[in-house]
């Protein structure tokens, strides 16, 4: 794959995981500041590190499901690897300005 096909790919990793949204909050994962790092390797392996709203998450299994599915679909992804962290945990500050004006948090 081209630079530009890899960075093409890692657009639509985006903007898919602008579409899972947080089962117990009404905002996607990615602008909720879930996401911390994207990697996409020539070979089709997408490797997604990302933290939960708290450890002990109800939904987790479910949203790693939905990542791991959706992610999947994507044109050139053959393997999806989802890396869960808590260092940092998350906080609201990673929230972004729109999913703040979205919650009526600004």
């Amino acid at each position: 794959m081209t630079p530009e096909e890899i960075t093409k790919v890692e657009q639509d990793i985006v903007l898919t995981l602008k579409n899972i949204y947080d089962p117990e909050i009404p905002v996607n994962i990615y602008d909720l500041g879930l996401v911390y790092e994207i990697d996409f390797t020539p070979d089709g392996v997408a490797t997604i590190r990302m933290t939960l709203t708290a450890p002990n998450c109800p939904m987790a299994d479910m949203l790693l499901e939905d990542i791991n599915r959706e992610v999947g679909k994507i044109d050139g992804v053959k393997e999806v690897n989802v890396i869960l962290t808590f260092d940092p945990p998350w906080d609201r500050s990673m929230i972004s300005e729109e999913a703040l004006l979205e919650l009526g948090l600004m």
